[in-house]
Formats: structure tokens, C-alpha cells, sequence
């Protein structure tokens, strides 16, 4: 009876760590997913954002749509900063995703000087690099989860 009672709890035991294996992996993906998700809108303000530039120099709508669009950006970039239940293989990359992205949050900030649109700190500024430099990571973080 007692080596019955080994065998289930070894049993139980090799099922729990299974589980969290499991779980570590379905983690990892949702995270992947939501980076992807994240970086997909970062990079189509960076292709959108400089005819729009251009056109908010002489359009005012143009204008008011470029400046919806930073604070757009700007609510999506705090959500995924706060991301929450960050896979243990992804923590150190999400901690450069952190990094890039509260840049990214100072320069949108620095354009959207006092709640108006700034145009020229916005033409002067590395926002589209630090895009393409926040891609890069995803291209990291990919290769780490496969």
C-alpha cells in the first residue's frame, strides 16, 4: 500500500510541474502576442506619422489628427508598460521594452508640449529610431521564445 501511495504522489507531483511548464509556456506566447500586438501600432504611426507632419504644418485638421494620434500612442505605450505576468524568459527583454518605450513616452510628451502639438520639437526628435530600435527588441524576443 505505502509504495501505491509513492507512485500517486510521484505521479501528482511530475503532473504539478507539468503544469507549470504549461503554463510558463502559454505565458510566454501571450506575451509575444501582446509585444507583437504593441510594436504592429508603433510601426504604423512610424509609417503614417511623417506625410501627416507634413500636411500639420499648413492643415490644422491634419494637425489635430497627428496630435490624436501621439495621444493614442501615448495610452498604448503606459498599457504596455504595465504589462503584467511577464514570462521568466522575457523578463529581461521586457525591461529594455520598458526602457525604450518610457523614451518613446518622453519624446511624445516633449511634442505634446502643455496638451498642444509642437510640431518642430516633433520634426527634431529620434521617435522614428527609437520605433525601429523597440522592433529590434521584438526581433529578440522572438528568437528567445523559439
Amino acid at each position: 500500500m505505502g509504495k501505491v501511495k509513492m507512485v500517486l504522489i510521484v505521479v501528482g507531483l511530475m503532473f504539478l510541474s507539468g503544469c507549470s511548464l504549461l503554463t510558463e509556456v502559454n505565458d510566454s506566447i501571450d506575451y509575444v502576442n501582446t509585444a507583437t500586438e504593441h510594436v504592429a501600432k508603433l510601426n504604423t504611426f512610424a509609417d503614417e506619422a511623417p506625410q501627416l507632419v507634413q500636411a500639420a504644418v499648413t492643415d490644422p485638421e491634419a494637425k489635430q489628427e497627428l496630435e490624436t494620434k501621439l495621444i493614442t500612442l501615448k495610452q498604448d505605450i503606459e498599457e504596455f508598460i504595465s504589462t503584467q505576468n511577464i514570462p521568466t524568459v522575457a523578463e529581461d527583454i521586457h525591461q529594455e521594452f520598458v526602457a525604450k518605450n518610457e523614451v518613446l513616452l518622453g519624446e511624445i510628451n516633449q511634442a505634446l508640449d502643455n496638451g498642444n502639438l509642437a510640431l518642430d520639437k516633433l520634426e527634431n526628435m529620434e521617435l522614428f529610431t527609437t520605433i525601429n530600435e523597440v522592433t529590434d527588441l521584438l526581433n529578440r524576443l522572438e528568437n528567445i521564445v523559439q
